[in-house]
């Protein structure tokens, strides 16, 4: 697929996020093309891995879920605070190769080309400035050699070769903008009349390496996460369309629901105003929405399986009764 193409699928399904699904989009295109070109010409692989940097429930596993689905390549997630409370990190991450295994049905080869999502690495640091806590400062070691690429040996007894898997990291990064603020204010600076004052925005604004080293990542693990998205925070327009627009949105899977019951369901435009309020309090993002929208349905769920006579549900309010009729 070209990055175009793998946009618009994930249009489909992802709601906004424009810029982070683009950079995905050419960084997973890129990869795999190098991954043809090693095979064809013997060259050796420089492997561009991904850092998704973004709030809570902005959509950071949902774009590899369905960047995985979409390529349809087999695809596990994993998360990085586990791996730092564990004694046998290696043990652990061998697991992980190892679902990934069982998602290419035991084929190694598929299981080499696979995507691996490594979430809250954020966490492997210490809280409040303190120094980087050892266990985190290990997992991120222990982490270098299968994101490089490396031959590993399962407990199953089988060998996958993860030169060619993709490792996608990611992380709300809390008090990432407060150094970003500090190393913006000695940016690039234009040179001439003929700079582009978009693209020196644009550079002012990524995340550098050095920013992460002072975020408490070890240079080595910041160098294999060479390609940076930022994902931003949910806008309450943005989760009115997250609730009706994608594809299997959470109101045309219970539109379907009831649909087999021969009921049809509405909801006044109203009410997924009030919902995306109500999430944007909780301030966990999207994570937030299914929660509020089944405890909602849950009453006519309830009611309409006894109702035979019930042919229509208008929900007018979240605060309000539903209607039957």
């Amino acid at each position: 697929m070209k990055p175009s193409e793998i946009v618009t699928q994930l249009n489909r399904h992802v709601i906004g996020q424009e810029e982070a699904k683009q950079t995905l989009a050419v960084a997973v295109y890129s990869h795999f093309r190098k991954v043809e070109m090693v095979a064809v010409d013997r060259l050796e692989m420089l492997k561009s891995n991904i850092l998704l940097i973004g709030p809570t429930g902005s959509g950071k596993t949902l774009l590899c879920e369905t960047l995985a689905r979409v390529l349809d390549l087999p695809f596990v997630t994993a998360d990085a605070t586990s791996l730092a409370q564990t004694e046998y990190v290696n043990e652990e991450l061998d697991a992980i190769l190892q679902r990934l295994l069982d998602r290419a049905g035991g084929d190694t080869d598929k299981a080499g080309r696979g995507i691996v999502f490594i979430d809250e690495v954020d966490k492997l640091k210490a809280i409040s400035g303190q120094a980087r806590a050892a266990s985190g400062e290990n997992v991120q070691h222990a982490l270098l050699k299968i994101m490089e690429g490396a031959s590993v040996r399962l407990a199953s007894g089988n060998y996958i070769d993860t030169t060619q898997i993709l490792f996608i990291c990611g992380g709300a990064f809390v008090g990432l903008d407060s150094i970003l603020a500090e190393t913006q204010a000695f940016g690039f600076i234009a040179t001439s009349q003929g700079d582009d004052q978009k693209v020196l925005d644009r550079l002012n604004a990524r995340v550098k390496p050095t920013d992460l080293f002072r975020f408490g990542l070890i240079p080595e693990f910041a160098g294999r996460l060479p390609i940076i998205a930022r994902l931003r925070e949910l806008t309450k327009d943005m989760m009115v369309r997250i609730m009706i627009e994608p594809q299997h949105s959470i109101y045309r899977q219970f539109r379907a629901i009831l649909q087999n019951e021969g009921v049809e369901l509405v909801i006044e435009p109203v009410v997924f105003g009030q919902i995306a309020d109500l999430a944007l309090e909780f301030k966990v993002g999207a994570r937030s929405l299914r929660g509020i929208f089944e405890e909602m349905i849950t009453p006519v769920l309830y009611v309409v399986p006894d109702r035979p006579e019930v042919k229509k549900v208008t929900i007018r309010s979240l605060f309000e009764e539903a209607v039957f009729s």
